[in-house]
């Protein structure tokens, strides 16, 4: 697991680098990224869901 040195350090780089403007831009862009992985992964839980009862439905 990160400690919080590491994201302190982590969070220095990243302000040297881009700039302090540039964080929230950034911050938004990984939220946004984070939810459609999400998204994406529960539409793959559903479709694992329905191609098993399909298979349940063509043994019976």
């Amino acid at each position: 697991m990160i400690g919080t040195t590491e994201v302190l350090v982590v969070s220095g780089v990243v302000v040297l680098l881009f700039g302090a403007s540039a964080l929230p831009k950034f911050a938004r862009n990984v939220g946004k990224a984070r939810l459609e992985f999400e998204q994406g992964m529960q539409e793959a839980r559903d479709l694992k869901k329905k191609a098993e009862a399909e298979e349940k439905e063509e043994e019976k």
